[in-house]
């Protein structure tokens, strides 16, 4: 009689710590999750800080002013960006930070990179 009340109760502890011990993992894959996203998120907005803050700059403006871009439009743009589009152009906005904070002046390597930084966001735009 002792043994099958022992597999019994074997067989109870384990119905009850299998549901627990698979919430357990789940919550945890949840927090992974969060972590991740809220990773993404903010990687995406450093980004998005980054075009903006190259568009903002005094020399993009007049480089975008005398090739008839409008600024406003653009920095509108970048906030529709993500993904590969926004990745690119961030990618091309540190290259304009370097370029203006290595040199007193605009040179035209950093002119045309400022252009294309422009033509770039405006047929992003275009297309969506």
């Amino acid at each position: 009689m002792r043994t099958p009340t022992t597999i019994l109760a074997i067989l109870l502890v384990l119905v009850t710590a299998v549901p627990r011990a698979h919430a357990q993992s789940a919550t945890a894959s949840q927090a992974v999750l969060d972590v991740a996203v809220q990773q993404h998120v903010a990687s995406t907005e450093a980004e998005r800080s980054a075009v903006l803050r190259v568009l903002a700059q005094p020399e993009v403006k007049a480089v975008a002013g005398r090739v008839g871009v409008d600024v406003t439009k653009a920095e509108q743009a970048v906030s529709t960006l993500d993904g590969e589009e926004l990745h690119a152009l961030s990618a091309q906005a540190a290259q304009v930070e370097q370029s203006l904070a290595g040199q007193g002046n605009v040179t035209i390597s950093t002119t045309m990179i400022i252009i294309a930084l422009l033509v770039i966001i405006l047929i992003i735009v275009a297309v969506n």
